[in-house]
């Protein structure tokens, strides 16, 4: 992916100099994390107080925490990654809603962080929190992606900051509050469903952006594409749940299949219309 040297965006809040101390030590750290998070996930249960020991409030207390060089050019990538998911954006709405588009805010931390939408840790991964129209990422995610999960590739983490964008955008056009409200009010696996519809069209979504990055920036390399739709693959529900020695339950999915994450990915790339990622609206997810 072509980055260096493109504009970064001024909607990065930098949490990454402080980090949350005290009753941390002694949990579990580094990508342990994402193994109890995994496990969470897949069982249906809430990890948080495991992995916090206790709420991100006032009683913790926060120690400076080192950037590394590593840190410090994810950052950068990060920057310019939403850069372009904001002149996307903005080109998008202006052009098929005759709308503004107002860019989200992207939070970087290390470690642990707190968010209107509950507290923010390394295990967590990228979310976006509507409450507060901001988005968070420990770019530590990065490696994991590629260690853990055989997601790597640059693209592919462009794919992550484009996916959690998407969820904005959601946000923006009215689906993901309505849908949210829906959710509230009936049977769990009916929120599920509607669970599986909102990840599938945010995929949808990030493929118009890889589309209009292309033809915009030419950021594109041969093989990005490839490290996206590998990186909606990895994190099927259905491959989440095999490779934690699970037979896959398609009641319990919240993401989608392997197969529907790459295909609607693939699927806003090919159209490049934002009437085209209607998840909602069809039979055939």
């Amino acid at each position: 992916m072509r980055w260096q040297g493109r504009r970064g965006s001024r909607n990065i809040e930098d949490r990454r100099g402080q980090r949350r101390v005290g009753r941390a030590a002694g949990g579990v750290g580094g990508l342990g994390l994402v193994a109890v998070l995994l496990i969470g996930y897949l069982l249906g249960i809430d990890v948080t107080p495991l992995l916090q020991e206790g709420t991100l409030g006032g009683g913790d207390t926060y120690q400076t925490a080192e950037i590394t060089e590593a840190d410090r050019q994810a950052g950068e990538f990060v920057s310019v990654t939403l850069a372009d998911t904001e002149e996307v954006w903005s080109e998008i709405f202006r052009s098929e809603l005759g709308e503004a588009y107002t860019p989200a805010t992207l939070v970087l931390f290390k470690g642990a962080t707190q968010s209107p939408c509950g507290g923010a840790n390394g295990a967590s991964g990228p979310f976006y929190c509507p409450a507060d129209k901001k988005a968070y990422l420990d770019t530590d995610f990065f490696v994991t992606m590629s260690r853990q999960l055989g997601a790597g590739g640059d693209f592919a983490a462009a794919y992550v900051v484009a996916h959690e964008i998407a969820y904005h955008v959601q946000n923006e056009l009215g689906i993901l509050g309505q849908a949210n409200r829906i959710r509230q009010q009936v049977s769990q696996g009916e929120s599920n469903a509607i669970s599986v519809r909102i990840e599938l069209q945010a995929d949808c979504l990030s493929g118009i952006w890889a589309r209009y990055a292309q033809a915009r920036f030419g950021s594109i390399e041969e093989g990005d594409l490839a490290e996206a739709i590998n990186a909606a693959k990895q994190i099927g529900d259905d491959t989440l749940q095999r490779n934690a020695g699970r037979r896959p339950n398609p009641h319990t999915f919240t993401h989608g299949t392997s197969e529907q994450r790459q295909r609607w990915f693939a699927t806003g790339y090919k159209a490049a219309k934002i009437e085209a990622c209607d998840t909602f609206g069809t039979n055939n997810l």
